[in-house]
């Protein structure tokens, strides 16, 4: 987890150029409305090269979020939610590739060890292991969570490259992504069913289990937002295992899920590579000479970035490297 500033390169002032901390929330009063909106206006249209940028990384999310569905409509919940975290592996490798970040022994070990639990659980779905719907087929849901894993990845990295190299605020980049995935949602919805919404309406098929669906996709982006401002990385891979077993439970009682030695073995790794991956460089150090000097303080490493600290300015970016969705969940996580 990197603590990015809102630093970089300076806008151009121009009318109603304002800090960016305008969209922050509580910021903007009744009496602000106009400064606002000029602000916005700015820095969306006139300083519309920055606002193209976030096109590439909103189209990948709008797919991803496409991937996602046809991903969990042929695969059981537990097998989809352990094989999605090969996200982990995907934003790590983009990370090392697009950011120069360099990785700790620890970490690449989690990253086999990931690797390798993902394949066993894919190996005991390919088997057959317990009755699924005549529907379902595991290798298309496998192909749709490698594909959403690679855009996740990627959209994670490119997205906070431009974070880095800007000095807008990730509210402005939240809210410009918002637009372009809008636009890109609604197009893709006229493409495929501007027949059925002409006809039935845009509000059609809408059932609570939807709107269920809607409102935990929502929430559950602002709720990760919550957990990686306020907590650490342990804390985040200690909620990722949670969810795994979480999905595997609620599949065996809605859906009749079988769990088999070789699933258990598959998700038991995945879950000590998310832990593994998710401890802070020298912290396996620390724990191994606690027991000889007894309780010491973390010294970090010459040479090495400081641990993650918790920032207090407003609008400063906390991000992690397998959490590409930043303070608001952007359609498409």
């Amino acid at each position: 987890m990197a603590a990015v500033g809102a630093g970089g390169s300076t806008a151009a002032a121009g009318p109603g150029a304002l800090s960016a901390g305008a969209l922050e929330p509580g910021n903007a009063s009744a009496g602000n409305v106009k400064h606002l909106v000029l602000f916005l206006h700015e820095a969306v249209l006139v300083q519309y090269v920055d606002t193209l940028k976030l096109a590439v990384p909103s189209l990948i999310y709008t797919l991803q979020n496409n991937l996602q569905y046809v991903a969990i409509s042929n695969l059981p919940a537990a097998t989809f939610q352990v094989t999605y975290q090969l996200k982990i592996l995907t934003t790590a490798l983009f990370s090392v590739l697009m950011l120069n970040r360099s990785l700790s022994r620890l970490q690449w070990a989690s990253l086999l060890l990931l690797f390798t639990g993902v394949a066993i659980v894919q190996a005991q779905q390919a088997s057959g292991g317990g009755p699924r719907p005549l529907d379902q087929n595991p290798g298309a849901g496998l192909a749709a969570v490698v594909a959403s894993c690679l855009s996740s990845g990627f959209a994670g990295v490119y997205f906070e490259k431009i974070l880095k190299g800007s000095s807008g605020s990730v509210w402005l980049r939240n809210l410009q992504l918002g637009l372009f995935g809008t636009a890109l949602g609604l197009v893709g919805l006229w493409w495929a069913e501007g027949t059925a919404v002409a006809t039935r309406g845009f509000f059609f098929g809408y059932t609570p289990a939807v709107w269920g669906v809607v409102l935990n996709q929502a929430f559950g982006g602002l709720l990760v937002a919550v957990v990686v401002k306020y907590a650490d990385n342990i804390l985040k891979g200690f909620a990722t295992s949670l969810s795994i077993v979480l999905s595997t439970v609620a599949s065996i009682r809605l859906f009749g899920f079988h769990v088999d030695p070789l699933f258990a073995l598959g998700a038991g790794l995945v879950i000590g590579a998310v832990y593994l991956y998710s401890l802070p460089r020298g912290a396996a150090k620390a724990s191994a000479s606690a027991s000889a000097s007894g309780p010491c303080v973390h010294q970090q490493p010459p040479g090495q970035p400081p641990p993650p600290q918790l920032s207090s300015h407003h609008g400063d970016l906390i991000t992690e490297s397998f959490l590409p969705k930043l303070l608001t969940k952007v359609k498409g996580s």
